[in-house]
């Protein structure tokens, strides 16, 4: 089927037009003014929307295993949460057991993800070093996977020490590719939180107290010195602090490559969320954790000046029953929230209407950026010969986010009460109409994989 966009103002990260767009084939095939219709094109009046770029959210976590059991969206579910939010993208992630090649992980990550409605690619996390993991990475690239995650805390579990991190940042910076960062100081957070437990503090307002911003900037800048050591890209998932910003800061401008995403929690929600009864407090349980005010202003800052590139969400919801293992232990609170859905209606509200970003902008970190970084060439923007990834965003739409509403099979919704604007009023995904008018409208075709 041929669709042919009409009267929207279309957004790129680098302009704003109005104009046309035919598409056919999977492909943006013409953008230009008063393309005329044939007969067997199917039309879209966009008069009065906004056409932007599918968005990107190079940060999600789908039915990730846990021992209070898988996240409670899988890719089924929380893609299609994410193509109603108006990202038709995400990168999710590979992680192995200890002892399994990362390889073989990949394969079994790939064989879950068949189901999702979106897009999908992932990073891969080297959990240890063993003889085989310089080329298990080296496969990894060759197979179009150029990501690797590592975790500088949960040591117990995934993390890395730092001669294996050392080892990951040499392999990667001679062989290509980028390493992305869980930044905390894993051995210092774990002290905290044993200390704390064993004084009895057991509720999430000390998950958050054992995680202090200290923790993560101090891990931010051990990362940039060795990846400096190594010439080594790196990408700081999930930056939440000013501390933190001040090192990337000062490794951009120094020509480091050096990468930093934020999440939608850190702009809009305070440690105060952790104060008060278990049940209203745990879902803000993640990591990092929420912090002050000041640093949301720090963050909005380094969003304006560029510092910070990206917005991922970090998207890893669990029910209340799940975090209520941890009732007695804030340890055993699964760490997570939802939030692809909310991403790009969040950030027009508060971002664009609040003048504290440009439409243009706001394009730029939901979707451009995302696919520069991580080599998502066919993706990010409204070009001819790029994938037909397309919302149409109605900027009239009024919403409240409530677990009443939201899509996200969670019973549990850090962002209640939230009043937005904006809408993906209709969503196409590889040249397909995917939602539509609040419906979602899917043939047999699930997402694509996108090797990168």
């Amino acid at each position: 089927m041929k669709i042919l966009i009409k009267n929207g103002i279309i957004l790129n990260a680098n302009k704003s037009e109005q104009a046309d767009i035919l598409i056919s084939e999977y492909k943006i095939k013409k953008v230009a003014k008063n393309i005329k219709p044939e007969n067997s094109y199917h039309i879209i009046d966009a008069n009065g929307k906004f056409i932007i770029p599918g968005g990107i959210d190079p940060h999600v976590h789908m039915q990730l295993p846990t021992p209070a059991g898988p996240s409670s969206d899988d890719f089924f579910s929380g893609s299609r949460a994410a193509l109603f939010g108006g990202t038709t993208t995400i990168i999710d992630f590979v992680t192995p057991s200890r002892g399994q090649s990362m390889c073989d992980a990949l394969d079994e990550r790939i064989l879950e993800a068949k189901k999702s409605l979106t897009n999908y690619s992932f990073h891969i996390s080297p959990v240890e070093w063993r003889n085989s993991t310089e080329s298990e990475i080296t496969e990894c690239l060759k197979r179009g996977f150029n990501s690797f995650k590592v975790y500088l805390a949960y040591k117990d579990a995934v993390g890395l020490t730092d001669e294996e991190f050392e080892n990951v940042l040499k392999t990667v910076g001679k062989t290509g590719g980028l390493v992305t960062i869980h930044c905390e100081d894993g051995d210092k957070v774990e002290v905290l939180r044993n200390k704390f437990v064993s004084e009895g503090l057991i509720t999430p307002e000390y998950h958050a107290k054992s995680r202090p911003a200290e923790f993560e900037a101090a891990a931010v800048k051990k990362s940039i010195d060795l990846a400096a050591k190594y010439n080594c890209p790196i990408y700081i998932v999930h930056v939440s602090s000013a501390l933190s910003l001040t090192h990337i800061k000062d490794a951009q401008q120094k020509g480091q490559a050096v990468f930093a995403e934020t999440c939608p929690h850190y702009l809009f929600l305070e440690d105060s969320k952790y104060i008060g009864e278990f049940k209203n407090t745990a879902a803000y349980v993640m990591s990092p954790p929420l912090r002050k005010k000041a640093d949301q202003e720090a963050l909005w800052e380094a969003i304006k000046t560029r510092t910070v590139k990206t917005i991922g969400t970090d998207h890893c919801p669990f029910n209340l029953a799940q975090k209520a293992v941890g009732i007695d232990d804030f340890r055993k609170i699964p760490n997570g929230a939802g939030g692809v859905e909310h991403r790009m209606a969040l950030l027009y509200t508060y971002g664009v209407l609040e003048n504290r970003i440009s439409l243009n902008e706001w394009v730029d970190i939901c979707s451009t950026q995302a696919a520069k970084i991580f080599g998502l060439s066919q993706k990010g923007s409204i070009t001819v010969g790029k994938d037909a990834d397309i919302v149409i965003w109605n900027p009239d739409y009024e919403n409240t986010i409530s677990v009443k509403n939201h899509y996200q099979k969670c019973d549990l919704e850090i962002f209640e009460g939230f009043k937005t604007k904006g809408l993906a009023e209709i969503v196409i995904r590889n040249g397909e109409i995917v939602v539509e008018d609040g419906e979602l409208i899917v043939s047999n075709n699930t997402g694509k994989i996108i090797l990168r």
